[in-house]
């Protein structure tokens, strides 16, 4: 004990150095997160805390860079040119963590998304949640949240679409040759609404399409849109359903397909 405190003792300035700029630097750092997340929000700057993260590490980058010369006798420059000649190895070894990084900024200064965003990509369709140092995050309609690296959003086929035109569900019917297309409509809208009032949005209302004729009878679709976190397959079900034992329809049609 005697020893170190001894060491203690004869390094006080260091060690006060120390503890101050690492302090100063935290609370910088928590002031200007806030301040940062509040300035994205209210502007026309897409909020992703790939910004937030950015300025964080320059922080911490000056604060380090600071204590090395005067705590631990380590001459910023020397260290830096050492990390210039041990970047570029490194750099080989994470390519793709590199590539991510980079494509995340492209992804946010081009605005190519944006949290919010409703994005179809490689199949999967979700609202973009955030963009991070390496991946953006999807929520799923289903509660899924999917975390997709950034070089992939920049070197696949990407789709943004209105949340309305995501949440759209379509269901083919068949009426039978006789029926009145006046009378189906309104019999198919009320059978609809009536299955799916917990699952589909009130407005627009689902609306029943003719699409043709068929050897069996008319052709049509019914139209609605599922709530947000319900999921399409959910609805489909409900409206299927819903229409399966009608007398309009005609059953021997695939009913839903």
């Amino acid at each position: 004990m005697m020893i170190v405190w001894q060491w203690a003792q004869s390094h006080a300035d260091r060690i006060l150095l120390l503890v101050a700029v690492v302090v100063i630097a935290a609370v910088l750092s928590k002031v200007v997160g806030r301040v940062l997340r509040r300035i994205l929000d209210q502007s026309q700057i897409p909020s992703a805390s790939i910004f937030v993260n950015l300025a964080l590490a320059t922080i911490w980058f000056f604060a380090v860079t600071f204590l090395l010369q005067p705590v631990f006798g380590i001459n910023p420059t020397t260290l830096i040119t050492a990390l210039g000649v041990g970047g570029l190895a490194l750099s080989l070894g994470f390519k793709d963590t590199i590539a991510n990084i980079v494509g995340g900024f492209g992804l946010m200064i081009g605005k190519v998304i944006v949290p919010g965003d409703t994005i179809t990509i490689s199949g999967v369709t979700g609202t973009v949640v955030d963009i991070t140092w390496r991946q953006t995050v999807v929520h799923e309609r289903g509660g899924n949240e999917l975390v997709i690296p950034n070089s992939l959003l920049n070197t696949s086929s990407l789709q943004r679409i209105t949340p309305l035109s995501e949440s759209c569900v379509l269901v083919p019917f068949t009426a039978k040759a006789q029926s009145d297309p006046a009378d189906v409509s309104r019999r198919i809208a009320a059978a609809v609404i009536a299955a799916t009032g917990d699952l589909a949005l009130p407005a627009p209302v689902p609306a029943v399409r003719f699409t043709g004729f068929s050897p069996y009878g008319l052709e049509g679709n019914v139209v609605l849109f599922a709530k947000p976190d319900i999921a399409r397959t959910t609805v489909n079900d409900a409206v299927v359903r819903a229409l399966a034992h009608a007398d309009f329809i005609e059953q021997r049609a695939a009913v839903g397909q």
